[in-house]
């Protein structure tokens, strides 16, 4: 992973399950206002897009790069 949140890149397809969602909300902790990371996955990640609604709500943007069948490539920044 590169040094600046902006550029990170979290591969969640070699995480084991339960480390995943606490990696990502770790990193998105981490960010400045502006700063995003993509996240790569093998399914669409709409269970943690609405765990993001109900615990960040306003808080961050949330783009689909990719959208599968084989992989979800998703870009989530923080707005504020």
């Amino acid at each position: 992973m590169n040094d600046k949140a902006s550029d990170r890149i979290i591969d969640v397809r070699t995480i084991i399950p339960r480390e995943r969602h606490p990696l990502i909300f770790d990193t998105f902790a981490a960010l400045e206002s502006g700063e995003h990371f993509e996240l790569v996955n093998d399914h669409d990640p709409k269970p943690l897009y609405y765990q993001f609604q109900a615990e960040q709500a306003g808080r961050f943007n949330w783009d689909y790069l990719e959208a599968g069948p084989d992989v979800w490539r998703v870009k989530i920044a923080r707005r504020w």
